[in-house]
């Protein structure tokens, strides 16, 4: 074989291995994921563990059709501002504000104040009090509006939620307004609308069984905009139905999108 023609076949190898390498570095480039996300949930939540594991199959085909990665705990152990620092998006999917560490308090305040990250919370973040022998924590009562949980329906209602900020990105194709099948509905001390930026609100008056656990006006998704963090609470996180509703999964995906956008 002439010298040419191996010249020629060591500049074709070349220009292969190339492309080669380059192929590779795009299909990697596809793959990193967009956002990191950490999911915290009940380890065992009971009555809303069909709830959890019904997010969480949809959650993880969410990730996967919108190249997000995620992480799940199951407690506050872990959360430092060296963890936290690895996501873009806190998901509080169904735990209390309560149990937590003086650690990750103060990390997760930093994480929302300074705005390291995004919040989206669901359900049990408004457990509001004293429970199972644990104090409240103040700072929380106040991020989510200055509220203390006062009591719930217990035996569920259906109620209609109207929305009043239809211009927000969270509401981005959700009617103006929707029925929840079935929730326990919480009170508080107080609404939280003095405090907060109300998207959606309860009609009270809707409610099926009739009952008088009530107060009046009743938001039921809001965000707190005295927070650097983008943030939503969406009080509706109860029953494994609400994944059978399009509205509600709409809402949900949007606010994860939302809350993890810098």
């Amino acid at each position: 074989m002439s010298k040419k023609i191996l010249k020629l076949l060591c500049i074709f190898s070349t220009a292969m291995a190339m492309i080669f390498i380059g192929t590779n570095k795009i299909s990697a480039q596809e793959k990193a994921p967009r956002f990191k996300v950490v999911v915290m949930e009940e380890a065992n939540g009971g009555i809303h563990q069909p709830y959890i594991d019904t997010a969480n199959i949809w959650l993880k085909q969410l990730a996967a059709d919108s190249n997000f990665a995620m992480d799940f705990i199951y407690d506050a152990q872990k959360i430092t501002d060296d963890f936290l620092a690895n996501y873009q998006l806190f998901i509080q999917l169904n735990y209390p504000p309560y149990r937590w560490s003086d650690t990750a308090k103060a990390a997760f305040e930093r994480y929302i104040t300074e705005g390291r990250g995004g919040w989206v919370g669901f359900h049990h973040a408004s457990l509001l009090g004293e429970f199972d022998g644990y104090a409240m924590w103040p700072w929380f009562s106040k991020f989510m509006g200055d509220i203390v949980w006062k009591n719930y329906i217990a035996g569920f209602a259906k109620a209609t939620v109207n929305v009043e900020d239809k211009n927000h990105p969270c509401m981005k194709d959700i009617p103006a307004s929707f029925i929840v099948q079935k929730d326990e509905f919480y009170t508080y001390n107080q609404s939280p609308r003095a405090n907060v930026h109300v998207m959606a609100s309860v009609d009270e008056s809707t409610y099926s069984p009739v009952t008088d656990i009530k107060m009046g006006d009743h938001p039921v998704v809001w965000t707190n905009e005295h927070f650097k963090a983008r943030n939503i609470y969406i009080f509706m996180g109860h029953h494994p139905n609400l994944f059978e509703n399009e509205v509600y999964k709409t809402l949900f995906k949007n606010a994860v999108f939302w809350a993890a956008a810098k």
